[in-house]
């Protein structure tokens, strides 16, 4: 059981690292191969891997959609179209600001899904927690703005990249929570995986079709892509396959709770790499960096703390329960 916990901590602390890694690996590969044509290549590759996984793993019978495939589409979409074509488009249009900007958006996943639990299934969360998202929030706009919030809501061509970012990281948070459905259903993370990468992975080919009709976007040429293969092999197998399946598996074994706390490492790792680089960092990136981390370690222990109070009430009153019966 302990060789179990340590191998689940251990995938979730590699896809951390591996989603702050990648912020700025693809802010290096934009500069050959546009977003769009990047996501789907990236995809493209984990979406094939995961298949020849699942049918080794668990069977022909593993494709069956079972009733469930609009939802499989509806939840696929939101993570393998709207997350990465929208993310990685809003980092390419805010340049190299958007490397951090991307990293700190996605960090703040945990406080965003108590949002959409308190407004969609009107689970309310405590004051402490709403305090910690509000801290987040503040340390969020210190790394978009640089302190500047003045000029930054005047600047539109700041603002709507910067809000593609965000309905990015929604997408993803509502796929994350979509997981649950199916995890109760006795679907293994692989196959969720697997089956909602594949439909998601299809509509955002279609997406980049349409774009490249447009002409907003061209067919990369054969020498982009032999350049930014090596961005691609390292996004495909640490961001993708090992991030995809890594996270969903190791926070089925150690929790939601324990697992929330590896998204610290994911500005921390942007900012480590971005200093490495000689990218300019700004002491607003610092401040806001640390801000997060502490909303969410605090709002960390706070659950921690009022689970360990509930927890032998709930134990009394099912010893209460079974002496009177």
């Amino acid at each position: 059981m302990k060789n179990r916990i340590l191998v689940a901590a251990i995938l979730c602390l590699i896809s951390a690292v591996s989603w702050g890694a990648m912020f700025p690996v693809a802010n290096h590969a934009f500069h050959h191969l546009d977003p769009f044509y990047f996501t789907l290549f990236r995809y493209g590759f984990v979406t094939i891997i995961l298949l020849v996984w699942l049918l080794w793993k668990e069977g022909k019978q593993a494709f069956r959609f079972e009733g469930k495939g609009w939802s499989l589409w509806f939840f696929g979409t939101m993570a393998f179209t709207v997350y990465n074509l929208l993310i990685f488009w809003g980092q390419d249009l805010l340049g190299n600001p958007g490397t951090m900007i991307a990293s700190i958006m996605e960090s703040l996943m945990p406080m965003i899904s108590i949002i959409i639990a308190w407004l969609f299934i009107k689970q309310r969360p405590h004051a402490f927690t709403m305090f910690c998202v509000f801290i987040g929030f503040v340390g969020a706009s210190l790394v978009v703005t640089k302190g500047d919030f003045g000029a930054f809501f005047t600047a539109s061509n700041d603002i709507i990249p910067s809000l593609l970012i965000l309905i990015a990281v929604i997408g993803w948070v509502v796929y994350t929570m979509g997981g649950s459905r199916f995890s109760s259903d006795g679907w293994s993370a692989l196959r969720y995986s697997t089956l909602s990468c594949l439909l998601g992975t299809v509509t955002a080919g279609i997406v980049v079709f349409v774009v490249t009709l447009t002409g907003y976007v061209t067919v990369p040429t054969a020498e982009a892509i032999i350049i930014t293969s090596p961005h691609i092999a390292f996004m495909v197998i640490f961001p993708g396959v090992i991030a995809l399946v890594g996270w969903n598996y190791g926070v089925s074994v150690i929790k939601p709770l324990n697992g929330l706390l590896f998204l610290n490492f994911v500005p921390v790792t942007t900012l480590v790499i971005q200093i490495f680089q000689g990218a300019s960092v700004t002491a607003y990136d610092y401040v806001g960096t640390i801000f997060i981390i502490l909303s969410l370690v605090s709002n960390n222990i706070y659950l921690r703390w009022q689970q360990g109070r509930l927890e032998p009430k709930e134990k009394y009153k099912g010893r209460l329960q079974e002496t009177e019966a």
